[in-house]
């Protein structure tokens, strides 16, 4: 079993707080973002000095300059500072300015060649690491950085969950998908695990709801984006909170702890919430291309039930579910409850045309 230290001396992981702005874009903006995230009641700062883009020409970063910002900070306002590396030229100037801790993002750690190489640089370096989930839901490949990491001689470390790149529409920028977070928690238990709210959302409405949510799943702490002026943010606007914003939602957060009688059956039972949420967010989906298939029928004066079209898909479920080790009989009733409350829906869009 990995043995793992604190994050962070003096801070405790299992109730950790991390605020900055996305991007680290001026001297100003950083020292103000630190004042807000210091009156929220939170000792970590993180800030991208270096910002790597799905496309060029959108702001990349101020570059070494900014972590001489960072430095300030810290040393004004008594914070921890992190920032984004990508590269071991960036973790070589990161402990240069004297920087805390830094995080690998999900684009680095979706290459294991670029983990290692980072993992290479890290090797006699007692420093907090923070390692991103991959882009997709591979828990293995997650599960492999850290361990590269780990390998490497860091034992401050923790797993950040931001959510997974999806092509479908969703109402997150990056679906949760909560129960491979779960999953790396019972390989690791003893690793802090953090979510990133932020970057699940995309928008700063429900980053409030995703932070609870990933509480309630008995995450360790959270890394929330935070901006002077989110509004002209030159990078990720729409998620980052105001300071004020920002110290509400740490106030109205619970922290829930339940005695741990079996580690194993309380981390199974994690996975069952997760699972059982990544079931709704599907209904819901489901539920609205239902809609848009009602508003089709209604434009075309088709017949809402199509009885047809409901055997089919319930006689391919029923033959599924047997291969899968389901009866019958439950698939059936599932079904049966699904096919009812689409029918619903497309009934109350023929009241709403009345």
């Amino acid at each position: 079993m990995p043995c793992f230290k604190p994050i962070f001396d003096g801070i405790d992981c299992h109730h950790l707080y991390i605020a900055g702005p996305c991007s680290a874009e001026s001297r100003e903006q950083v020292l103000e973002a630190a004042r807000g995230v210091k009156d929220a009641g939170i000792g970590i700062l993180r800030a991208g000095v270096w910002k790597p883009r799905t496309r060029p020409g959108s702001f990349e970063g101020r570059g070494a300059v900014a972590l001489e910002w960072l430095h300030e900070a810290k040393r004004d306002y008594g914070l921890r500072v992190i920032t984004e590396v990508a590269t071991p030229e960036h973790i070589e100037a990161a402990l240069r300015a004297d920087i805390d801790g830094v995080w690998i993002g999900a684009r680095t750690t979706t290459n294991p060649f670029a983990v290692q190489e980072m993992a290479d640089a890290l090797k006699g370096v007692d420093i907090a690491v923070l390692v991103k989930n991959p882009v997709s839901p591979d828990v293995d490949l997650w599960s492999g950085s850290i361990e590269r990491i780990y390998n490497a001689g860091i034992r401050r470390l923790a797993a950040v969950h931001r959510g997974f790149a999806t092509y479908d529409n969703s109402a997150y920028r990056n679906p949760p998908h909560w129960s491979a977070p779960i999953e790396l928690h019972r390989r690791l238990p003893e690793l802090s695990l953090l979510c990133d709210p932020s970057h699940i959302g995309g928008r700063r409405d429900i980053v409030a709801r995703i932070s609870q949510e990933a509480l309630d799943l008995g995450f360790d702490g959270l890394m929330i984006e935070c901006h002077p002026n989110p509004d002209v943010a030159l990078s990720d606007a729409q998620q980052q909170l105001t300071p004020e914003a920002l110290k509400v939602l740490v106030d109205s957060l619970v922290w829930r702890r339940t005695p741990d009688i079996d580690g194993s059956l309380h981390d199974f039972r994690l996975q069952i919430d997760a699972l059982d949420n990544h079931i709704l967010e599907l209904l819901s989906e489901r539920m609205g291309v239902a809609r848009e298939i009602g508003a089709y029928k209604l434009k075309h004066s088709m017949a809402v039930v199509q009885r047809d079209r409901f055997n089919e898909l319930l006689n391919a479920a029923s033959g599924k579910a047997q291969a899968m080790g389901m009866s019958r009989e439950f698939v059936h009733a599932i079904f049966s409850a699904i096919h009812e409350e689409s029918v619903r829906q497309q009934l109350e869009l023929e009241k709403m045309k009345k």
